[in-house]
């Protein structure tokens, strides 16, 4: 039987310490909980909020386009709207001009759902944005989008 490699304890540090990918998602997690909390009151979690937002244009968009924005599959898209059609807050429709293409629709309660969440996020957004003393809030999306 060989002996199992080992990995200096150091090692564990640096990455702990250096590691990108860990520190973007312990800073998710963390945003994603605060909004939670706040968007609680409306029986809505941060992504369904997203999700909602990503919906208020001037046209019903196509799944694709939600889905790319959102950074989501396709199929991750269509399990995230269904608690939200369930709720009368979405309508899926068909395309009119292609019968195989789904375009996604607020509903008046999602349109008034959403423009309650607003200023729950606008509050809890400013005190993110004040909770990052010396940061340049402007330059850390400028970062985070050229990794996403």
């Amino acid at each position: 039987m060989s002996k199992p490699l080992s990995i200096p304890f150091e090692t564990t540090l640096h990455v702990r310490d250096c590691c990108l990918c860990l520190h973007v998602q312990r800073a998710a997690r963390a945003l994603a909980r605060r909004f939670d909390e706040a968007l609680r009151p409306l029986d809505l979690t941060n992504g369904q909020f997203s999700l909602l937002m990503s919906l208020n244009r001037p046209e019903p968009p196509p799944l694709g386009p939600v889905a790319n924005l959102l950074a989501m599959d396709r199929t991750t898209l269509t399990a995230a709207l269904k608690p939200l059609t369930r709720r009368g807050l979405v309508i899926v429709m068909q395309d009119v001009k292609d019968r195989r293409s789904r375009r996604l629709k607020l509903t008046p309660e999602g349109i008034a759902l959403l423009a309650s969440a607003v200023p729950i996020w606008q509050r809890t957004h400013d005190a993110v944005e004040a909770g990052l003393p010396g940061a340049d809030p402007d330059r850390l999306r400028q970062d985070l989008m050229a990794l996403s």
